[in-house]
């Protein structure tokens, strides 16, 4: 098998990619990880897992295979059960306000699942229940009684989010008992330092409960060599690196059960007031969402799982690696029927503007207000999100990025060319492709460039690099723009009618290549730039494999439609509408995040009556010379002009103060400060970022001298 790769000239060439040829999967099943349905959907779950995952599924499907995306909502998590908890609300209307919210906003975002489940659907239950039987009649828990924390007050078991410690690998004060997300590391919550009750703030104590758990040691030989042996070649690093990790530290077992109340319950004698747990139910959730699908379309779903000529595809973010690649797998391995997948291609963590994405905090691009602000413009967050996708390594995300993506890139290079392709076609013959006349070597060298194209970019999709597959489709785009600047057709046109027409035609042909290569990445702007082109009106829409196979791809004779923007500039004020959410998002989070120091010693009234504060004006300031935070001030008392030395040079100038009101305590005792006397202190307070406020009276008619009682 060879793949074409281009060089800096745009020339095609051939490289060996493989030493053999590998059988093609004759299908493909494809899961995304079920978001919590406690909130709507951020630009992180989608630059993690629902963008990458919609680009493969597309890729797949214009390439003519059997294909299903599958995906729901997780819906029997402990954060489902504090939202509700906080919201005064049942988990059950939690649940069913965010699925409707996230599977509208997946819907209008262009996410193609073939099916968006939900666990608390009955098929889930059923399924997931029948899974957990199996397991259990085949012998594959183990049943222990072990202590667990408890909290006295509340009367319950804390399940891992309702726990909050230290986390014993970096230190974080905020780990919850399943998972730290400061370090992505997965621990048991009996784990943590300094454990504490979510619920209450007390700490729990440890008491007795029964559970069933999955001996992942049973499975290490089989994960080391499926794993550790089988995919150290093709499995991204951060996702092998993860696995070797946990596999090399001992895997040790894991409890599939809970002391809950929400979720679905132990199917078994003994497990009265227990559900199973999320991590185990939630997966099994991909297989309940297929059987949904199947049943609805009338179709076998074994095949989708358990034919091993079906390739399946786990798209998920860094924190479920271990969930995806160990636990899951070990399930389907126990059950012993399924198989396993082929790749879990998880991408690392986005952050925003330089801070980690929060949805605590609302430090979050969230989807439904995207999609709201920005009508018409998935693209341009879909193209952006890829162009910075955080495939190995965590990524940022900006607002500046943003607009840059689109205004030099999508605009300055996609939209410019097809523009300029559109609009002189119409110009020069009314929308009616041209006839070509002899080819020039130029001419020839571009389409063979173009028909590398798709070999170029499916190689970079199946080795899931779509940061890198989308920059070849812009090469594609930036190849066009090239030919034509370079060929001039507004110019030759006037001295050359006949080599204009081919220069169009070829042109057109660039147009049609990108208008199908441009679906898995912008499907919207994909299906515009088909219907401008009128591809409907074709005997057949070409696809992915006819890109380079068909020696035409618009023939000519075709009419084409009138011109229309494919992407539009973005105004720095809409950029600065966004930064300007974010910032009160931050000054929000300040405000409720705010330590307020505590009340110092019980003083007496005779006490407070000591203190002599009058109300002044700074009349004179000036820098304390080599002093970072000392300004010496002239302040007007009432009762006499004297000198202050104030800290506050951090944060105001000598200029800014001189003429503010302030409060001054007077009787303070003098004290010398880098030599100059100081007779007072200026009373100010300091906001949670760490800003000095006056406290100064403002009403006019207060003069100096009056005491402030």
């Amino acid at each position: 098998m060879y793949i074409f790769f281009l060089n800096r000239s745009q020339n095609a060439y051939f490289c060996p990619l493989f030493k053999k040829e590998m059988s093609a999967p004759k299908r493909y099943t494809i899961t995304t990880a079920l978001p919590y349905t406690n909130g709507p959907i951020h630009i992180g779950h989608l630059a993690g897992v629902y963008v990458p995952a919609d680009i493969y599924a597309r890729y797949l499907r214009l390439t003519g295979n059997d294909v299903i995306l599958i995906g729901g909502s997780d819906e029997h998590g402990v954060p489902i059960t504090i939202k509700a908890k906080n919201e005064g609300v049942s988990p059950q209307d939690i649940v069913d306000k965010y699925h409707t919210i996230i599977k509208k906003s997946f819907e209008d975002f262009g996410i193609t699942f073939d099916n968006y489940s939900r666990t608390s659907a009955k098929i889930h239950h059923k399924t997931a229940s029948e899974f957990f039987t199996t397991l259990n009649d085949k012998g594959e828990f183990i049943e222990e009684v072990t202590e667990q924390l408890y909290d006295a007050e509340a009367n319950q078991f804390l399940a891992d989010r309702f726990v909050i410690g230290t986390c014993p690998k970096c230190g974080n004060e905020e780990s919850y008992g399943d998972q730290c997300e400061n370090c992505g590391t997965s621990h048991n919550a009996t784990d943590l330092i300094n454990p504490k009750s979510a619920l209450t703030g007390n700490i729990p104590t440890l008491k007795q409960t029964k559970h069933w758990f999955l001996p992942l040691d049973k499975h290490e030989a089989f994960l080391k060599e499926w794993i550790l042996e089988g995919h150290k070649k093709d499995w991204k690093s951060n996702v092998y690196g993860q696995c070797k990790s946990w596999i090399d530290d001992g895997l040790r077992p894991r409890a599939v059960t809970r002391d809950l109340d929400w979720g679905i319950p132990v199917p078994v004698e003994g497990g009265e007031g227990k559900v199973l747990y999320v991590w185990f139910d939630a997966p099994i959730g991909y297989i309940s969402s297929t059987i949904e699908w199947a049943e609805r379309e009338g179709k076998n779903w074994e095949p989708y799982w358990k034919d091993k000529d079906t390739k399946l595809v786990h798209f998920i973010g860094k924190d479920n690696i271990v969930f995806h690649c160990i636990i899951f797998p070990a399930m389907l391995k126990a059950e012993g029927s399924y198989i396993l997948p082929e790749n879990v291609p998880a991408n690392e963590f986005l952050n925003l503007e330089g801070n980690k994405l929060s949805t605590s905090k609302n430090w979050a691009v969230w989807l439904p207000e995207y999609l709201e602000e920005f009508p018409g413009q998935q693209d341009i967050l879909r193209y952006a999100l890829t162009s910075n996708a955080p495939e190995t390594k965590d990524n940022d995300f900006t607002w500046k990025d943003f607009q840059a993506r689109n205004n030099n890139e999508l605009v300055a290079i996609f939209g410019n060319f097809i523009n300029r392709v559109v609009v002189l076609t119409n110009k020069y013959y009314d929308g009616v492709t041209p006839t070509p006349n002899v080819l020039s070597q130029v001419d020839e060298e571009t389409l063979a460039t173009v028909k590398a194209y798709p070999d170029v970019i499916s190689s970079s999709i199946e080795r899931y690099r779509f940061r890198e597959a989308q920059q070849e489709l812009m090469n594609l785009a930036r190849l066009g723009n090239k030919y034509l600047a370079d060929a001039e057709p507004w110019k030759v046109i006037k001295v050359d009618e006949e080599r204009t027409k081919t220069i169009m035609y070829v042109a057109l042909q660039i147009a049609s290549a990108l208008a199908t290569l441009s679906e898995p990445f912008l499907p919207f702007t994909s299906k515009k730039l088909k219907d401008i082109l009128c591809h409907s009106s074709l005997d057949a829409e070409s696809t992915w494999n006819e890109v380079k196979t068909k020696e035409v791809l618009i023939p000519f004779g075709h009419q084409i439609g009138k011109a229309e923007l494919l992407f539009s500039k973005i105004e720095d004020e809409t950029i600065q509408a966004q930064l300007d959410k974010l910032e009160a998002s931050k000054k929000a989070n300040e405000i409720a995040n705010a330590v307020v120091e505590p009340q110092k010693d019980t003083i007496t009234f005779d006490d407070f009556t000591k203190l002599d504060m009058r109300v002044g004006t700074i009349l004179e300031a000036e820098k304390m010379p080599k002093a970072k935070k000392l300004l010496v001030l002239k302040v007007d008392t009432g009762i006499d002009v004297r000198t202050i030395v104030s800290g506050i040079a951090e944060s105001f100038t000598a200029e800014e103060v001189v003429g503010k009101r302030v409060t001054v305590l007077v009787n303070l005792a003098p004290r010398a400060l880098r030599g100059v006397e100081s007779e007072g202190m200026i009373l100010m307070t300091e906001t949670p970022d760490g800003k000095l406020v006056f406290v100064n009276p403002d009403d006019t008619a207060v003069t100096n001298g009056l005491q402030i009682s």
